[in-house]
């Protein structure tokens, strides 16, 4: 057994493709050693900007022997088939082992060298890399089948133990030299073999272990901060990325301007965070302070005083001009700047972002005035509606995309707007994903749903819904944006309605649906309407699209998908999702989620297992009952009459009026428990009591298990078969009125 070293050496490889990159090198080395059959006893993988590197230990130094066995024709096959398989085994017929009566081709395949392997697999390795960008380069880059590489590719060592593993790729041939740091070491590293590998890099100024480099950046950041009397703000993205750009990283601590301070903190993060790669600090009062934690590729002579003042240098630019943007856009006006958003498109077939502003100002206005989101008044929603997009037109957004709706906040702030109106234009595109904050200030609440909710209808209503993996307007997030701010603020209204009223609001040329015809919507709602005269009369209002019903069940099946997806990260039960959906007709997300979340909790009890058996048992009683009778039961009622044979368990089961003297005791028992609970669990549920209407269901458990232990169902007697049947019917009634308990594993 032996040790295996690649290094693939070349000009710098982006920090973002780094790890990926060890991940596809791993995959496909083991993939060739699979094919060979070899194996690792481990395989460890590295990066650095200038190259990719492998080891892998345990190797033998030669494959063994195999025995290929390939079936062919059967003995008296006609000639053809013959003919063929001799040609694909290139054997001859008297070569073929006879068995069975079925001929076979028996090869035997020598073991290979190892390094003969690696030879082979090295290349190949090489040109099947999926690096998401490559280029060529040379003179050979004339042919489209040059050598790729992510950078110009420089050298390759490849060590078999203390042996060079030999083999050349576009001229570039193997060996066992490599190179250090770029400035802190000249000439080539001799590598003896994969066991000295790390630490003649190291001798070398270069660390190969990301995670090390990591460390280094991580640790040497706060200690810099830390030294100045200040806190270092902790950002793992920034390390990563800090570390697939260095060799051997120095963090060091700049200083800028304090006068920068009065640009907004998180455009100063922003510019040194993307631009530069610098981490910010905090004062001792956790506001923003004039200091940053650069990270240089070198161990400078100076102890790194003349990098520090180059990036201090830099930096001071940047933030110039983030100055100039913000004094420059304060002098407009929100009102000034939100104008111009009808020069920008926001859609070819949903008009200009002015149009989409003037859809969700009215539909912010509209879910305060109908006390939807409460406690925001109407103005102030209506107010940040229409000013929330405004800062897309700033010089600041336009140069730092990132910043829409926190500059707006900003400018809104300095121009005078309210507290309010200034954290909803900020906050209305919260939350942008899963773990993201989620607003709870009204103002901001009623816009963010009411721009999430006008996206996810428009673009469902002009064909443009998620499909697989696209969703190029990101309506799965603006969904699950919808339900967090449900959920949170326990928000209450038909979402189905809202969407349908939506889904109308096409363009100036067409008008909302006729609101009389939907219980739901009152008369305030003809007030919201798109580029239409507000006194328009109601009665003129056309009828909705054709295409709504369709489109609406569309938008449910969507929001209940997203729902499952997102309750199912949250630890809800699947199948507990799907028992509740079942129900059908319900559009109240809140209360949907607040039925789940009781079930789920009831049903993990050994009592609700007991249930969920017994309901079972019941369904598949009366599942067969209605296939042997061709009947469904209906739920029995006191009386007792003249029973035919002909009548239908469902007709003799109300038509039968017993008294307890004639009932046995269970079912006595069960009877009576059913005309307690009933009643109990349907009140539960009318005032969304879910948890009342489960302990209500509770009460069944003993007697439903001693009607089952007690009684026998299907007496020849029909009365007394259809009476039983129609108790179990109403058992069953009683609980899928909570949820669909066929639904349930378990």
């Amino acid at each position: 057994m032996t040790d295996f070293l690649l290094e693939l050496r070349s000009e710098e490889i982006p920090a973002r493709m780094q790890v990926k990159a060890k991940e596809d090198l791993a995959r496909l080395f083991n993939d060739a050693l699979t094919k060979a059959g070899l194996s690792a006893a481990s395989v460890e993988v590295f990066a650095t900007p200038r190259r990719l590197a492998l080891i892998a230990t345990g190797l033998p130094l030669a494959t063994e022997a195999v025995s290929e066995e390939t079936k062919g024709p059967k003995v008296g096959a006609p000639p053809q088939a013959m003919e063929g398989f001799l040609r694909k085994s290139g054997l001859s017929q008297d070569q073929l082992v006879e068995r069975d009566g079925v001929y076979y081709a028996v090869v035997e395949k020598a073991g290979r060298q190892t390094a003969d392997v690696l030879a082979e697999a090295i290349p190949a390795i090489i040109r099947a890399f999926p690096w998401p960008k490559s280029q060529r380069w040379g003179a050979a880059s004339v042919s489209t089948e040059s050598l790729r590489w992510v950078r110009p590719l420089q050298g390759i060592v490849a060590l078999l133990g203390d042996a060079v593993v030999h083999c050349d790729i576009d001229g570039i041939v193997s060996g066992a030299e490599t190179m250090g740091h770029r400035f802190h070491h000249s000439g080539a590293i001799t590598v003896g073999n994969a066991g000295d590998y790390i630490e003649k890099l190291r001798a070398a100024y270069v660390l190969v272990h990301f995670s090390e480099r990591c460390r280094i950046i991580r640790d040497g950041a706060k200690a810099a901060a830390q030294a100045a009397g200040l806190t270092l703000v902790e950002d793992e993205g920034l390390v990563i990325e800090n570390a697939g750009l260095t060799e051997w990283p120095v963090p060091m601590l700049g200083r800028f301007d304090a006068a920068f301070l009065d640009v907004p903190q998180e455009v100063i993060q922003l510019t040194a965070r993307v631009n530069q790669k610098y981490f910010v600090c905090h004062d001792s009062t956790g506001k923003l302070a004039n200091a940053f934690v650069c990270t240089a590729n070198i161990d400078a002579h100076d102890g790194g005083a003349a990098i520090v003042a180059g990036n201090e240098k830099v930096l001071a630019a940047r933030l110039s001009d983030a100055k100039f943007f913000w004094e420059q856009d304060l002098k407009v006006a929100l009102d000034s700047q939100a104008q111009k958003l009808a020069q920008i498109t926001f859609h070819e077939k949903l008009g200009s972002v002015a149009d989409k502003v003037e859809r969700v100002a009215k539909l912010s206005r509209w879910l305060v005035e109908e006390g939807i989101v409460k406690g925001a008044t109407a103005d102030a929603a209506e107010r940040a509606a229409r000013l929330c997009k405004a800062d897309l037109v700033t010089g600041m957004v336009g140069e730092f995309p990132e910043l829409q709706g926190i500059m707006g906040g900003y400018y809104a702030r300095a121009q005078g707007e309210s507290d309010a109106v200034a954290d909803a234009i900020r906050d209305h595109y919260k939350p942008v994903g899963q773990g993201d904050d989620v607003p709870t200030a009204p103002v901001t609440v009623a816009v963010s749903l009411a721009d999430k909710l006008d996206s996810i209808a428009q673009f469902f209503a002009m064909g443009q819904a998620p499909t697989g993996s696209k969703d190029p307007f990101a309506l799965r997030r603006s969904a699950f944006g919808v339900l967090a701010l449900l959920q949170t603020n326990n928000v209450r209204f038909d979402i189905a309605a809202i969407l349908a009223g939506l889904i109308n609001f096409i363009g100036p040329e067409e008008s909302v649906m006729d609101i009389t015809k939907r219980r739901f919507w009152s008369q305030s709602w003809n007030q919201i309407q798109i580029g239409y005269a507000w006194d328009k009369p109601h009665n003129a209002y056309p009828e909705p699209l054709e295409s709504t019903p369709k489109i609406i069940g569309e938008l449910q099946k969507f929001f209940a998908d997203r729902l499952k997806v997102q309750q199912r990260e949250a630890g809800v039960r699947h199948d507990l999702i799907d028992a509740v959906f079942s129900l059908g007709g319900e559009d109240d997300l809140v209360r949907l989620l607040a039925r789940v979340k009781a079930l789920q909790a009831y049903i993990t009890t050994a009592e609700g297992a007991n249930l969920l058996a017994a309901y079972k048992r019941a369904a598949n009683i009366l599942k067969q009952a209605d296939g042997a009778e061709k009947t469904s039961v209906a739920p029995a009622q006191a009386g007792a009459h003249d029973v035919s044979q002909s009548k239908t368990t469902d007709e003799i089961g109300s038509s039968l009026r017993w008294s307890d003297a004639d009932l046995g005791g269970d079912e006595s028992a069960l009877r009576t428990a059913l005309d307690a609970a009933e009643p109990k669990a349907a009140a539960a549920l009318s005032v969304e009591d879910f948890e009342g209407a489960m302990a209500a269901l509770a009460t069944l458990r003993a007697p439903i298990d001693a009607f089952f232990e007690g009684v026998m169902v299907n007496d020849p007697d029909p009365a007394k078969r259809a009476f039983r049947l129609g108790l179990l019917a109403r058992f069953r009634d009683a609980v899928s009125r909570v949820a669909d308990f066929s639904k349930i594993e378990g």
